[in-house]
């Protein structure tokens, strides 16, 4: 049985990983499963622990926000994602 310790102890970097990639390909908007799913295949074994962090954090945020924050139709309030946007829109997509 779980108890409030076991919840709160870091997920093992493979399920870490492996709970990222879910979350990139099923996000409920075809266009950002599209981007952040091609990303995570492409880039999710590289990541230090900060940057699978921060894609973490920006995988939280709502998919409105994030297809207008990459069609920069309105601008990023947070400046620390900007990096992560930059190379999610110059990435290939196949």
């Amino acid at each position: 049985m779980l108890n409030a310790t076991d919840l709160n102890r870091p997920l093992p970097r493979e399920l870490w990983l492996k709970r990222l990639t879910y979350r990139s390909w099923h996000r409920g908007c075809k266009e950002t499963d599209l981007v952040l799913g091609t990303y995570c295949a492409q880039k999710i074994e590289t990541l230090d622990d900060a940057k699978l962090a921060l894609f973490e954090a920006f995988l939280d945020e709502d998919d409105a926000e994030i297809w207008a924050w990459l069609t920069e139709k309105t601008p990023c309030p947070k400046a620390e994602y900007e990096p992560l946007l930059a190379e999610l829109r110059a990435q290939k997509i196949n």
